[in-house]
């Protein structure tokens, strides 16, 4: 019999004679003296004959003039015939002419032995074949994903990374580099080019004239140098921010839809920057000019404008203020009586930014109504808009709302064709008006 092919059992034995045999004195006392003892059903020699007795295997050694060794008997007999035949061993006390032992040390299944083998050996075959990062759930989105990255191109005499829908769309993304071109790719985002780089293209700037705008760079200082010098030689609409520190390269299609989705207008961010100023400024007095004097009343300063020269003061993050954003301050008592009045009525006729009216709405329940010019067409309670919004004819620009807008609000104020509406909070909003910015408070 084959042992390889038709084992199911191997019985272990131990033998032990007082006396120095060979191996074929153990092997005939096993037959000669089980011979005849378990019937004809388990005689050994048909077993044999019949292939379901394997050879009989036995190593043996001597030493001190006794003898030890080991057995083992292959089977293919079911269990209990198996203990059978192993328990008669133990029966056999001679071997050749010397007494001797023999004991039954373990049956092995050999059949568990080889499943055990076997699941060993498979998981090794699947750690060496396996490949990371093929998701059977995800071969569609893998496939769409390689598409969307061999569309990305390079456009204009400055061969920026650019998505295909660049030059057609009406919108633009201005993003960093080819990377986060391809990561906005990879969410579906095919409108974005990169300025690689501090230097911005040429392209870049004629793209930003000529469409709306959304700078969108990483969250560190790189990101907020790029932005500086993109806002000052091109036109920008929109600013959208990513987690702190974190690059557009790296964001997941969620979080690349949030920061888009909460762009704030770039009105916001120049507010932004002035408030900055003002508040590294506060301890210094500021040149202040008077009309209808002769000259420029100066005031002197020990201190020195943060980051700046004496020259030209700056922004804490490098930038000058932009040459519409005149800081003034209060006059003193001694000042002519006609200069106060000239100043008064210029203040009276100062364009009003969307964020003055902010600041003057919030917190107070109101809802305040803006004309064209940024002037207050209307003030009522924010309670009050939802019934007088069908008697509004009014030519408007924007509302400012101290009350969170849901989008059944938000559908009403559309009906008035206003450019603007500015609230606490947005709540719900699942359709989102293309001809109207929505302006949170912050």
């Amino acid at each position: 019999m084959h042992d390889q092919d038709t084992t199911k059992y191997r019985i272990h034995l131990v033998v032990q004679a007082d006396g120095v045999v060979d191996r074929s004195d153990v092997v005939g006392a096993i037959f000669g003296q089980i011979e005849g003892l378990l019937g004809s059903e388990l005689e050994l020699r048909e077993l044999q004959r019949q292939g379901k007795l394997g050879r009989i295997d036995v190593k043996i050694q001597s030493k001190m003039g006794k003898s030890y060794g080991e057995i083992t008997i292959p089977t293919s007999v079911d269990r209990a015939e198996t203990a059978i035949l192993a328990a008669s061993m133990e029966t056999i006390n001679r071997v050749g002419p010397c007494t001797s032992e023999i004991h039954v040390q373990s049956i092995e299944d050999v059949r568990i032995t080889k499943r055990t083998q076997i699941i060993e050996r498979a998981k090794a075959l699947l750690l060496e074949f396996e490949e990371p990062g093929i998701d059977p759930d995800s071969l569609i989105d893998a496939v769409r994903e390689s598409q969307r990255i061999e569309k990305i191109a390079t456009i204009g005499p400055d061969n920026v990374p650019a998505g295909p829908n660049v030059l057609v769309s009406d919108a633009i993304i201005v993003v960093e580099g080819r990377a986060d071109v391809i990561n906005l790719l990879r969410a579906g985002i095919k409108n974005a080019v990169a300025v690689e780089g501090t230097s911005i293209p040429k392209t870049i700037i004629d793209l930003c004239r000529k469409k709306t705008a959304t700078a969108f760079f990483d969250g560190d200082r790189g990101g907020d140098l790029i932005l500086r010098e993109l806002l000052e030689i091109t036109d920008v609409d929109f600013v959208a921010y990513p987690p702190r520190g974190e690059s557009v390269e790296d964001l997941s299609r969620k979080e690349i839809i949030k920061a888009l989705r909460n762009k704030v207008p770039i009105e916001y961010v120049l507010e932004d920057r002035v408030s900055e100023y003002l508040l590294s400024q506060k301890s210094e007095p500021i040149v202040r000019s008077y009309p209808g004097q002769e000259g420029e009343e100066v005031l002197s300063s020990t201190s020195e404008p943060v980051n700046g020269t004496d020259d030209e003061p700056v922004f804490e993050n490098g930038s000058t203020p932009a040459e519409d954003e005149i800081i003034s301050c209060e006059c003193p008592d001694e000042r002519d009586p006609a200069v106060r009045e000239t100043d008064d009525a210029e203040e009276e006729t100062r364009p009003r930014t969307v964020f003055s009216h902010i600041r003057e709405v919030k917190n107070r329940g109101t809802a305040r109504l803006i004309g064209p010019g940024g002037e207050v067409k209307n003030e009522l309670s924010a309670g009050e808009i939802e019934e007088k919004l069908g008697l509004i004819d009014d030519d408007l620009e924007g509302v400012v709302i101290d009350q969170e807008v849901t989008q059944q609000l938000l559908d009403q104020f559309t009906m008035l064709g206003i450019r603007y509406l500015a609230a606490p909070s947005f709540t719900g909003i699942v359709r989102m008006p293309a001809t109207i910015r929505l302006i949170p408070f912050r």
